[in-house]
């Protein structure tokens, strides 16, 4: 299987794993994966992730554990890719789209690296809107 969108696979991977009440999803690595990966842990979505050498073939693979409030309840209710290969969208710092007036996350690529919209408009950047979380 070709992969175009490998960002769009990996949260793919993260909402059926949610869906299906997993611990833990893995997937293969890269560096922005774990940076999308790092931003998530940071907002609260996940607990934590680690990157290591996948047991077959040089491929880094990424796991990430998944987080559930106490009785079990999803903590991530939705998570979509928003620019595309096919259409980027980018975004100025001063129009970053809120998720759920704020208490969702959107997740940009950034000249600072991989931030969450409220880490964007600490730092006061912009960049290419990645995916939504809430």
């Amino acid at each position: 299987m070709s992969m175009s969108d490998p960002i769009a696979d990996m949260l793919t991977r993260i909402r059926n794993a949610c869906r299906l009440g997993a611990e833990v999803v893995v997937m293969p690595s890269s560096k922005l994966k774990a940076g999308i990966a790092d931003a998530l842990k940071r907002e609260g979505y996940i607990h934590d992730f680690k990157v290591a050498k996948a047991s077959s073939g040089p491929q880094m693979q990424l796991t990430l554990m998944l987080r559930y409030g106490p009785d079990g309840e999803r903590v991530i209710q939705f998570i979509d890719r928003v620019s595309k290969p096919g259409r980027r969208v980018y975004s100025g710092v001063s129009s970053i789209p809120k998720v759920l007036s704020g208490m969702g996350c959107t997740i940009l690529s950034t000249s600072s690296g991989v931030l969450s919209d409220r880490e964007a408009r600490q730092r006061k950047v912009g960049g290419e809107i990645l995916c939504r979380v809430g």
